[in-house]
């Protein structure tokens, strides 16, 4: 049980480690009425403390993992990492009594306790992630900021952020301002308009990183750029391009020399401010344009996003250029997978039918499509990417990623009722063991989060597949 003596002691007392426990000490702190002080470790033992420690435990933690040991003496959270550490507050977060989400201060009758037990935990894949799409529809910084938040709760680790689609153009391009000035100002169904200024995606990149999240940008490119059109209407082509005589490619012309002076640009500075190693190009859904001009623009893409020194992901088309083996492709509509494994390219699994949310739970829910299947919270839970498609194991995969597109929502309430509660569902397929998951158990335990959410002002659809507490 916790007191009001509690204090928070690190034995490596780094920038980074004493932030990770000051934000242990603000989720306390509010509801519990406690001061909790933070200390450096004395080298003694202490009793009612909270103990993190950086240490070299086994090997078989591995960088993200942690060991969370609870005693009626005291709780010892120990990682090898600021990562492992901080993945461990989150559990011993759920681990405390709900009202601890409160920010009025309140004294449960029993107190505030955590079960006693050792916990010895780790990530099945390194990446685990969701794709918030701000082009259809713009979130602002305060929102994205917020799905960050449902993002660190639930241990994922990368914010995938689509920021250029026809409807949108989201980030200040210092070289090529009109991107910003005239293709950001729409949205789709004529919504509010709007983009990050470098300021703002700075921001929003530091906040992720302090949460030790990770974030993708992505240019959407060649297709799907029509915001990019209205501000630069010479990287239109204007006559047909191979793929239908009959027909010009409606995207960025892959055949103007200006198209990649515009693409270099944009690179440049998104390379400049994103610290992550990778830049996303889109590259889906490409018609009109023959199968060899398509390779071409990948391949130039690619050289593009490499020499600013970043690496590229693409969706699962990019399979018909020529990959280097750090390019990662991104599946989600699995029929093209295994061509871009047999050119070394790893892949990220977001198959449309499991973990797209912007998919309807069922027939009858308010918002989402329904194009690629109604995906329910245990159709979102009881899947194996290492068996999803034959032929590709575990060690083809990096890792999952759930993408949110943004044509039916238009605000931060929306989509968490389209990501809420099938992300915490995916969360648990990317992190833990496919022979530790249990669907009845699942449900069960996620239940018991709703309370959280509600103090947590997280909205959520209520599925009748779950014992809602």
């Amino acid at each position: 049980m916790l007191g009001d003596s509690v204090a928070i002691v690190v034995n490596s007392p780094t920038d980074t480690t004493l932030r990770i426990a000051d934000m242990l000490a603000q989720i306390i702190r509010p509801s519990t009425g406690f001061p909790v002080a933070i200390r450096r470790d004395s080298g003694r033992s202490t009793p009612g403390v909270i103990e993190l420690r950086l240490s070299p435990i086994g090997a078989d933690v591995g960088d993200e993992g942690y060991v969370l040991a609870v005693s009626s003496y005291n709780v010892l959270l120990a990682a090898r990492t600021n990562a492992g550490l901080f993945h461990g507050i989150q559990t011993i977060r759920q681990l405390m009594p709900t009202q601890i989400e409160s920010h009025i201060g309140v004294r449960p009758t029993l107190g505030w306790t955590i079960p006693p037990g050792i916990i010895t935990d780790r990530p099945r894949y390194a990446w685990r992630g969701a794709m918030l799409d701000v082009a259809r529809h713009f979130f602002t910084v305060n929102e994205v900021k917020q799905f960050i938040d449902i993002l660190a709760l639930y241990k994922l680790n990368t914010l995938h952020l689509h920021l250029s689609d026809d409807q949108g153009w989201r980030l200040e391009i210092k070289s090529r301002p009109r991107l910003a000035t005239a293709g950001g100002v729409s949205a789709m169904g004529g919504g509010r308009g709007g983009f990050f200024t470098q300021d703002d995606y700075a921001d929003l990149v530091r906040y992720a990183a302090e949460r030790f999240i990770t974030v993708i940008p992505e240019i959407e490119m060649p297709a799907h750029s029509y915001s990019m059109i209205v501000a630069y209407p010479e990287l239109r082509c204007t006559t047909p391009t191979g793929g239908n005589p009959d027909a010009t490619f409606g995207g960025i012309c892959p055949d103007s020399v200006e198209t990649y002076r515009v693409l270099d640009d944009v690179v440049r500075e998104v390379a400049a401010l994103t610290p992550g190693p990778y830049i996303h190009i889109g590259a889906d859904e490409v018609s009109n344009l023959s199968p060899d001009k398509f390779a071409r623009f990948v391949e130039r893409a690619q050289d593009i996003v490499n020499r600013h020194g970043k690496r590229m992901i693409g969706w699962e088309e990019i399979f018909r250029a020529k990959l280097l083996p750090t390019t990662l492709t991104q599946l989600w509509r699995t029929d093209s997978a295994r061509a871009a494994l047999a050119q070394g390219s790893k892949l990220i699994l977001s198959p449309a039918p499991k973990v797209y949310l912007d998919m309807k739970y069922t027939a009858g829910t308010e918002l989402g499509l329904d194009w690629a299947a109604l995906v329910d919270v245990r159709t979102a839970y009881d899947w194996d990417p290492a068996t999803y498609l034959p032929g590709i194991t575990d060690a083809d995969i990096v890792g999952v990623e759930a993408p949110l597109w943004s044509e039916t929502i238009r605000n931060i309430t929306a989509a968490e009722y389209l990501a809420m509660p099938r992300l915490p569902a995916i969360a648990e397929v990317a992190w833990t063991p496919r022979t530790a998951q249990r669907w009845e158990d699942f449900r069960t335990r996620l239940a018991a989060h709703a309370p959280r959410w509600r103090l947590l002002g997280i909205n959520y659809y209520a599925s009748p597949q779950i014992p809602w507490n």
